[in-house]
């Protein structure tokens, strides 16, 4: 396969175009820029490249299905379109799961295995479209008064999504937003924009109205900024950097729209003396080393008790070199290409970092330049042994697969050290011993605690972060809340 378009069918040789108020639109200014295959470098489409009025005709397309037809839509009516959105989306799994291989590198197993993770979130939103309520509350006034809740969708949601998983990230965005009864522009990051666009596709085979999906590939500083500033987006929901994040905060002030973030980690992972090695080591490996460490929520900080320090991270060691580095597209493939030079560049400097500050490379720490990978993106698996809590690369979010290991010798220390971080978004515990479990439970800060596992998600349990690493929480039915207003409402009755 030369050619790009037998790669796909929706790599048709044509720029892909932006999707607004229900048709396909070439960007304001007329400008393109490229996506590439990171495996190998090579240019997959031309993509519109969108920028402020981009931003604002789809807002107005937005601002238009939210108060015209959209607002007709009874609950059954929108679970019904979820639910053909699901269908439609499980019966097309193995092209949208190539499309995300080829933009982002990931190898097809695991994108392949997304099915039951995008099709179960638009299941349980098309769930919770029928069960949002408000409550009647007895309040204390003297009198016949009653009280009770309405909860109402906020609005017009911008939603704003990295490039590390794009068909769960665009349904973790729009799914919510639908269930609700909001309306969402997206943009996509420029990394990885084609499953987003092959999505609004299927938006509309499933039945949902002009403008209430409207997807505008384009760049941060242009597309994503006027989108997070916009006078008319009532929310704006962002996965990404902390960086980004806090420039998002500060846009939203202009009319004060509500704003969720999940952000970066830098996730303690533990492992006890105690621990079932056997799982504990893959565990504690493809707890960075999936999708080549490009999860906010890697486990890459290994904290081991020292007296089983040298084993442990020997084997971790050991098994990081069992694993198969290639282009994704090959299904022996266990460790796909980082997506970009950009993120190629940021990741082989902390190799560098690490080394120069005396952390010692068992695995890895090189970039993969020979035969077929020469012109992809590539990383190994990499494990750091002598790391110290003050090294950048036990403190700064790396998004590679790199794992730095660190010895701590009681529960206590660990704890603290764990904590130690400005982030807060995964953490892992390995333990047979259920008292130390929920210690650490309660007292790691952390949106979620995995113990004797790694990345477990469920589309009805709730995942977020503490401190840096944003707010709000996504799944779970505290996600649907984050796209609801409650209106108290108070009568008279006597």
């Amino acid at each position: 396969m030369n050619a790009i378009t037998d790669l796909h069918p929706f790599l048709d040789g044509k720029p892909k175009r932006l999707f607004i108020g229900g048709k396909w639109l070439e960007a304001a200014s007329g400008k393109t820029f490229e996506t590439h295959n990171p495996a190998t470098g090579e240019v997959l489409a031309q993509v519109a490249e969108g920028d402020a009025e981009d931003i604002d005709r789809a807002v107005a397309a937005a601002r238009a299905a939210f108060t015209g037809p959209w607002s007709k839509f009874k609950p059954a009516q929108r679970q019904a379109v979820l639910l053909k959105l699901a269908d439609l989306v499980e019966a097309h799994i193995d092209e949208l799961a190539t499309l995300d291989t080829l933009d982002m590198g990931a190898p097809i197993s695991r994108t392949r295995n997304n099915r039951q993770r995008a099709v179960g979130m638009l299941r349980f939103y098309a769930g919770m479209a029928t069960a949002l309520h408000g409550e009647t509350i007895d309040n204390s006034l003297p009198g016949e008064i009653v009280s009770f809740t309405l909860k109402e969708p906020v609005g017009v949601v911008g939603a704003i999504i990295p490039w590390n998983g794009p068909l769960t990230a665009t349904i973790w965005k729009i799914g919510p937003a639908l269930a609700t009864g909001c309306t969402v522009v997206l943009k996509p990051a420029e990394e990885a924009p084609l499953t987003p666009l092959r999505l609004a596709e299927l938006c509309v085979e499933a039945g949902v109205p002009p403008g209430v999906v409207n997807v505008v590939p384009g760049f941060g500083e242009t597309a994503g900024a006027a989108l997070a500033a916009h006078p008319d987006v009532d929310k704006v929901a962002f996965t990404g950097s902390h960086f980004t994040g806090q420039s998002i905060v500060r846009a939203s002030a202009g009319n004060l729209k509500r704003v969720s973030l999940e952000l970066g980690g830098k996730s303690p992972d533990i492992v006890f003396a105690d621990a079932d090695l056997t799982q504990a080591v893959p565990g504690a490996g493809m707890a960075v080393f999936a999708n080549s460490g490009q999860i906010c929520s890697a486990g890459t900080r290994l904290f081991v008790e020292k007296k089983i320090y040298d084993e442990f991270v020997g084997r971790v060691a050991d098994f990081s070199k069992t694993l198969r580095v290639g282009d994704g597209r090959d299904p022996e493939t266990q460790v796909g290409p980082l997506v970009s030079q950009e993120q190629l560049s940021r990741v082989t400097g902390y190799l560098s970092i690490g080394r120069q500050e005396g952390a010692r490379p068992l695995s890895g720490g090189e970039r993969l330049t020979e035969g077929a990978l020469a012109k992809g993106y590539f990383v190994p698996p990499t494990v750091f042994a002598d790391v110290r809590d003050d090294m950048r690369i036990a403190q700064e979010e790396i998004f590679g697969p790199v794992i730095s290991a660190i010895p701590f010798t009681d529960i206590e220390e660990v704890i603290a050290r764990g904590n130690n971080t400005t982030f807060g978004l995964g953490s892992g515990v390995w333990t047979r011993d259920v008292g130390k479990a929920h210690k650490l439970a309660r007292a790691i800060k952390a949106g979620s605690v995995w113990i004797n596992c790694y990345q477990a998600m469920d589309p009805a349990v709730p995942f977020g972060g503490y401190k840096m690493s944003g707010y709000g929480r996504e799944s779970g039915i505290q996600h649907l809340d984050e796209y609801l207003n409650v209106k108290s409402v108070w009568i008279k009755t006597d």
